[in-house]
């Protein structure tokens, strides 16, 4: 049983993270309002531009007015988007979707290069020997600047032929207690749709379009919208998946703070329970010394003065006697 002054200092140690995880608590209760209100404000643009494109799409005479909305015949290569956070304490949050986009990438049968946004995406994927050809950081107010490096990188290695597909790996916001792991087809800007029902498990369900098509009127033509509208949509998909993931992450992290301050604050009450309880064995055992010792003592005495009346007492020839004590 470890000693009240062990178990006192493990009670201090308990009460400084309990105050270190409530701290990053209110910070991250203060950045998931904000994230929240983001990814919200943004979702249903981002929705209704997914529709207006492909109604331009089908609308079109033929139809693949633009590379970047034409699927390959053939999936040799696949590239994974791979969005996670730079700093951990968010719980499962890492993990994953690490998890999900190794075994979507492992699922497809095919030569699969990552990029990833964020430091614990890269290391884990490094360690896992996964071929990264590249890593990206994002802050933590994002602006579509700051993701045009991953979306221009990207198109390039599809329009050139480097990879058939492009897929985000992200985490998707459903409210503050429920964050779900998914795979974004990105690449072509088409409806993805996989038979494999063990790799379609994995996949983000599109927004639902009309079936009907909308009528559209274009000026100057509409190759020139297409040209222009596609590019800017590929990047408003990666830039709601990044908005997601970081709403996801604030969230993760303050539910899994909270976790901590409360489990802190129990261990924090069963540790002074026992330190109370060792004080009190400490207490008692120096109590059973203390008597122990004065009735050593006490033998010892009453030994030491029976030996003395037996010696003296026959040269001097003396008694006690039973109500006074004199010599006779």
């Amino acid at each position: 049983m470890a000693t009240a002054r062990e178990i006192q200092k493990r009670i201090r140690s308990v009460k400084n993270i309990a105050q270190i995880t409530r701290a990053l608590e209110a910070v991250s209760a203060s950045k998931v309002r904000r994230a929240q209100a983001r990814v919200l404000a943004s979702r249903a643009f981002a929705e209704k531009a997914w529709e207006i494109l492909l109604n331009v799409q089908n609308a079109s005479a033929g139809g693949g007015l633009h590379p970047l909305l034409t699927e390959r015949t053939e999936i040799n290569n696949i590239m994974i988007v791979l969005i996670t956070s730079d700093r951990g304490l968010a719980g499962a949050f890492n993990a994953n979707i690490i998890r999900v986009a190794q075994r979507f990438g492992e699922r497809l049968g095919k030569p699969v290069q990552y990029v990833t946004l964020g430091r614990k995406g890269r290391d884990s994927l490094v360690r896992a020997r996964r071929n990264v050809v590249a890593q990206f950081a994002v802050p933590d107010n994002p602006g579509v600047a700051d993701i045009a490096p991953v979306n221009r990188m990207a198109i390039n290695a599809f329009l050139s032929g480097e990879v058939d597909a492009v897929y985000i790996a992200y985490t998707d916001f459903i409210n503050t207690l429920t964050q779900r792991p998914v795979v974004l087809g990105w690449l072509p800007l088409i409806p993805h749709t996989i038979e494999d029902q063990v790799v379609s498990e994995y996949i983000k369900d599109i927004p639902s379009v009309s079936d009907t098509v909308a009528d559209y009127e274009y000026e100057p033509s509409p190759e020139a919208i297409i040209d222009e509208i596609v590019p800017r949509f590929t990047q408003l998909q990666l830039y709601q998946a990044v908005l997601e993931s970081q709403a996801s992450e604030h969230s993760a992290r303050m539910v899994a703070m909270r976790n901590a301050s409360e489990n802190a604050t129990q261990l924090s009450g069963d540790l002074t329970l026992e330190y109370n309880k060792a004080r009190q064995a400490a207490i008692t055992a120096e109590i059973l010394d203390i008597v122990g010792g004065t009735e050593a003592l006490q033998a010892g005495v009453d030994k030491l003065a029976t030996e003395i009346m037996d010696r003296y007492g026959e040269i001097y020839d003396f008694e006690v006697l039973p109500d006074a004590g004199s010599r006779s």
